[in-house]
């Protein structure tokens, strides 16, 4: 499985391999051996960093990969710190914070400057991260320049941060998702087009349906994901906004701070200065309980983790041993059994199709979250955090994964075609049963077919040797027009044709990166 190995910024990296974290001391009054709660009060908040870590042991869809370290706490908070350096330079941008108030905030804003655990753990006192983020980082500010963390969060609510960091959190794990995505994207449109003629057995319902060609269906693959980027470069383009709404939605506390101010102008000046700041779309409207955005990163993660689940599911079933289609790359004996020496599993595929599975599920509990009750909900926002932080990761890692998994996958052409004649002709029945129907009745040419099947299955017979041993299809049979009529690969319909179609549909071009 490919792994990304840019250190986490959130790891510690000065621990030895293979050391477990030390235990904390237990709370005092705890029975001997009990596990010691992470939020006590007892020892130092970043005593036991080592097990707070969540490297993605159980997740092996998205360990080690971008979307790990772009949705890390590490991550979340200097999108959190980015938030309130770019409020203040919007301010001094209309002049209601100094210049240099704004210079000084902005310099301070590095999440390495403030105790992470600390503040992960006072979120409990005040049921998100931001009250206490606001606290440490106005000290950190104040070390620098006591004058200007008087204007740290000023006017703001921590909604307003929390939100539009996690707009900046969505925006920068999708762009890198969306890069992997453009990789897979070129990997199936070569891999349609070498096969664009290459026969295999279509197959409805887990049975051999009707020949097919393998550069249709990796066309398909490739729609898919187009799609899919479609998607994603929507919701880059103008769906993630910043959040501006103060503590109720009226933009009342920013106001306050502009005595003289024509409301309506400063709230939108204000708003535009913002996005402008950070890169992210204006909003109509504060979105604290409107919320779109989410429920549309949301179901963009969603989407992209089933169209590349689709692939994997496909390369699942035609990996099998009996199918043996396609085969997975294996460098350094990957995919082994820890109790079968012959194995070589699919597992690029297996953490896919993983992703893909869950992240239905975790959208929903996102799409939940939109009858939020009143102007600021308590319970149905913080609901959002987690099931979207795992989305991003499942998107990110699928896409890390599928990148190998299309650029690599070894297809095995002699195999499919061989497959193709397991069913002794009966793969083109479908095709017989036409061109006999005008003959015999569709009703008699239809029972015919259905009864030398039958035999052929039973008997091992191909179906041609049992139709041209019918004295109701022999004559018919014999004549010159119908010497392919058992060719399954003259019974590839539209193929060749569909798969050029899709592959005029191109990769439009990346949304631009603010700032670049």
């Amino acid at each position: 499985m490919p792994t990304d190995t840019t250190p986490d910024p959130g790891t510690p990296s000065d621990t030895p391999s293979g050391t477990p974290p030390t235990a904390a001391p237990a709370s005092p009054g705890a029975p001997s051996g009990a596990a010691t709660d992470p939020g006590s009060s007892v020892g130092s908040a970043s005593e036991d960093v080592l097990g707070l870590v969540d490297a993605g042991l159980l997740a092996p869809v998205w360990t080690g990969t971008a979307a790990a370290r772009a949705v890390s706490d590490l991550a979340w908070l200097q999108a959190m710190l980015d938030a309130e350096a770019g409020l203040a330079r919007a301010q001094a941008r209309l002049g209601t914070v100094p210049t240099e108030a704004a210079r000084v905030i902005g310099e301070a804003a590095r999440a390495e400057r403030l105790d992470l655990v600390a503040v992960a753990r006072a979120s409990r006192e005040s049921a998100n991260p931001v009250v206490a983020l606001v606290r440490e980082f106005t000290a950190v500010v104040a070390a620098a320049d006591p004058d200007a963390a008087a204007y740290v969060h000023r006017g703001s609510t921590s909604q307003d941060i929390l939100d539009t960091a996690a707009a900046l959190v969505v925006s920068r794990a999708l762009r890198a998702a969306r890069a992997d995505l453009a990789l897979v994207e070129r990997a199936l449109a070569a891999l349609a087009a070498e096969h664009r003629d290459t026969l295999m057995a279509g197959r409805t319902l887990a049975l051999q349906a009707v020949p097919t060609t393998f550069g249709l269906k990796a066309a398909g693959w490739r729609h898919l994901v187009l799609d899919a980027v479609q998607k994603v470069d929507a919701l880059l383009d103008h769906g993630l906004p910043v959040e501006l709404g103060g503590a109720a939605g009226t933009l009342a506390g920013y106001l306050e701070y502009a005595p003289g101010a024509e409301p309506a102008a400063y709230s939108q000046e204000l708003t535009r200065a913002f996005a402008g700041e950070l890169g992210l779309s204006v909003p109509l409207l504060p979105w604290h309980v409107l919320r779109t955005p989410m429920a549309d990163a949301a179901t963009v993660c969603a989407f992209v983790c089933g169209a590349l689940g689709k692939i994997a599911v496909d390369v699942l079933s035609l990996a099998r041993t009996e199918v043996g289609e396609v085969h997975e790359p294996a460098p350094g004996g990957r995919g082994g059994s820890s109790a079968m020496p012959h194995k070589q599993n699919p597992v690029l595929a297996t953490a896919i199709r993983s992703a893909a599975l869950q992240a239905p599920q975790l959208a929903a509990s996102v799409l939940a979250c939109l009858p939020s009750e009143d102007e600021r909900s308590a319970g149905a926002w913080h609901a959002e955090w987690e099931p979207l932080r795992s989305l991003l990761r499942l998107a990110g890692g699928a896409a890390h994964q599928a990148v190998e998994l299309t650029s690599q996958l070894s297809v095995d052409a002699a195999r499919m075609r061989a497959n193709t004649e397991l069913t002794g002709g009966q793969i083109v029945s479908e095709r017989i049963a036409a061109v006999l129907a005008p003959l015999l009745g569709k009703a008699e040419a239809r029972a015919l077919l259905t009864e030398a099947s039958v035999r052929a299955s039973h008997t091992g017979e191909q179906l041609a040797d049992v139709l041209r041993a019918d004295p109701r299809s022999a004559k018919l049979l014999a004549e010159e027009r119908f010497a392919d009529l058992f060719d399954a690969a003259a019974y590839t319909g539209a193929a060749g044709a569909l798969t050029d179609r899709a592959l005029e549909r191109s990769l439009p071009p990346a949304p631009p990166v603010p700032g670049e």
